[in-house]
């Protein structure tokens, strides 16, 4: 294993001997019988795909219309001044990607004409040497026309009149630079502060992909095995999931499980179960390695409860389920889920979706796309198939992670199954 004597911190790594700072070196797998004899042949395989937002999807280019007035250069602090008692106690300012005032030489060039020829007072503002200036008022949904003018009305420098016009306007921040000069050319001059306003940050995603980009193919092809062990068990579909840590001393499998829904105990069970799919049963069976870590160092036995009939199918029904069940769990302390991460070979149902959220999942990879049934995913779907929930990142929800595709290399194409299949 490569030398693992440092502690990631974005990406920098901290040695542990000097406690300087250095590049992120790529750490590795830690040992572990269930992914030695796949480094060599998977690592580094197939490409990552990061999922965009259901925002991204849909409402990259939403359009609004906006207020705008113009001032004396002198008078536009107060001009602004008096907007922003306008708004809402305490409100910020709606529309921060785009820039507040404007020359009138930085106006669009519709814009700028259609001002010219207005009025007099417009002409000779946009011929002369101007030395007045355009202000962004707000959505004219926010505002009452009649009292921004009489409100203006009062500043130095517009006693004569108060102008007011509408334009249209992008209502949310561009994802791009090339995107905020395209919109400064049709809109209103706007800024592209190197972010994105409708779902992960760029650099986090960059930042991700980076850490999961050398052994992830690896992580994926164990859940292709334990996928096809399933299916050839007769326990399930040919589904599969893994659940990894991430830590200083690399990364480790903690959860493994794969599907279950047609396993029968006792000649009793429900076809089609939710709760038996692999992503369910790989997060229960970490829950009970922390419950097994803390009855025993209660001093209490660990034992399964005495059911007639166990819903959730989440004792170890396969080789690799028993063998990575044994193992303990690397990290005892935090909430389940916390930061880890899930590669499966299906993507996930809206019922395992959530369960993903509410299990505090930081990463998650799916290899095959589901588009009639999947929760993660966030495209349009047409035919009647699924709904885009894009569930890994929703605004309305307490808790986001990021989430990928992955494009399949080095693996064997699992059997086919049917399209409104939950996985």
């Amino acid at each position: 294993m490569e030398d693992n004597c440092c502690a990631s911190v974005g990406r920098l790594a901290v040695d542990s001997t000097s406690g300087e700072a250095r590049p992120y070196q790529f750490v590795g797998i830690a040992p572990n019988p269930l992914t030695d004899d796949l480094k060599e042949v998977h690592r580094r395989r197939g490409v990552l795909i990061p999922l965009k937002t259901t925002q991204e999807v849909r409402q990259d280019h939403t359009i609004s219309a906006a207020y705008i007035t113009r001032a004396p250069t002198k008078s536009a602090n107060d001009v602004i001044s008096v907007l922003r008692a306008l708004r809402p106690e305490g409100s910020a300012n709606p529309l921060p990607h785009l820039r507040t005032c404007a020359k009138p030489s930085d106006l669009p060039a519709h814009i700028k004409t259609q001002l010219m020829n207005d009025t007099a007072a417009g002409r000779q503002i946009h011929t002369a040497k101007s030395a007045w200036i355009y202000i962004i008022v707000g959505e004219v949904k926010g505002f009452d026309k009649e009292e921004i003018v009489q409100s203006l009305s009062r500043v130095e420098g517009l006693e004569d009149g108060v102008f007011v016009a509408t334009i249209p306007i992008p209502l949310l921040a561009p994802t791009s630079q090339i995107q905020a000069a395209m919109w400064s050319s049709q809109f209103w001059p706007t800024v592209y502060r190197k972010n994105n306003p409708l779902g992960p940050h760029p650099s986090m995603v960059g930042r991700g992909t980076d850490e999961i980009k050398d052994d992830g193919s690896i992580f994926m092809a164990l859940a292709h095995r334990v996928a096809l062990q399933a299916k050839r068990a007769g326990i399930g579909e040919a589904m599969g999931a893994v659940i990894v840590q991430r830590g200083e001393d690399g990364a480790e499998v903690i959860g493994l499980a794969g599907d279950a829904r047609w396993h029968q105990e006792f000649g009793l069970g429900i076809p089609n179960n939710t709760m038996t799919h692999c992503v369910l049963r790989a997060i229960s069976m970490v829950a009970q390695k922390l419950v097994r870590h803390e009855r025993r160092a209660a001093g209490l036995e660990f034992a399964y409860p005495n059911l007639e009939y166990n819903a959730f199918q989440d004792r170890p029904l396969l080789e690799l389920e028993t063998e990575c069940f044994h193992q303990e769990h690397p990290n005892k302390e935090g909430y389940l889920c916390h930061g880890l991460e899930l590669y499966v070979t299906h993507e996930p149902c809206v019922a395992c979706s959530m369960g993903i959220l509410h299990s505090r999942m930081g990463k998650v990879v799916f290899c095959n796309h589901m588009p009639r049934t999947g929760g993660l995913s966030s495209d349009d779907r047409p035919d009647g198939g699924g709904r885009g929930l894009g569930l890994f990142w929703r605004r309305e929800l307490n808790w986001s992670l990021l989430a990928w595709e992955w494009e399949r290399e080095g693996v064997a194409e699992l059997p086919l199954v049917d399209p409104t299949t939950h996985v």
